[in-house]
């Protein structure tokens, strides 16, 4: 079974003799060259990344929560969110704070 695939890709000229020339000075194949840069374009236009330690212990204990049914939906945050909860305090109450 194979572990590859053909395809069929069209360049301009220019793109050929550059392949061609990296090719020849590298000792590759034009498939070695595209596959590493369809590599590296992936890796840096789509670049993977791991969760921490710490982030997947928080996903974990969201999930948990959401089993046990401690959530609250999209509209009951939005309207949360929405509604103003505080009261303004006062100049001078600011003040005694300090």
């Amino acid at each position: 079974m194979r572990t590859t695939q053909t395809i069929a890709v069209s360049l301009p000229p220019a793109i050929l003799k550059n392949l061609d020339r990296v090719g020849a000075v590298e000792s590759r194949t034009r498939s070695e060259l595209v596959r590493e840069a369809l590599h590296t374009y992936f890796n840096l236009r789509f670049p993977v990344a791991e969760a921490s330690k710490a982030e997947l212990a928080g996903i974990r204990r969201g999930r948990a929560e959401i089993r046990r049914g401690q959530y609250v939906s999209v509209e009951q945050l939005a309207d949360e969110l929405a509604s103003p909860r505080r009261k303004a305090r006062s100049k001078s109450a600011r003040q005694d704070a300090r």
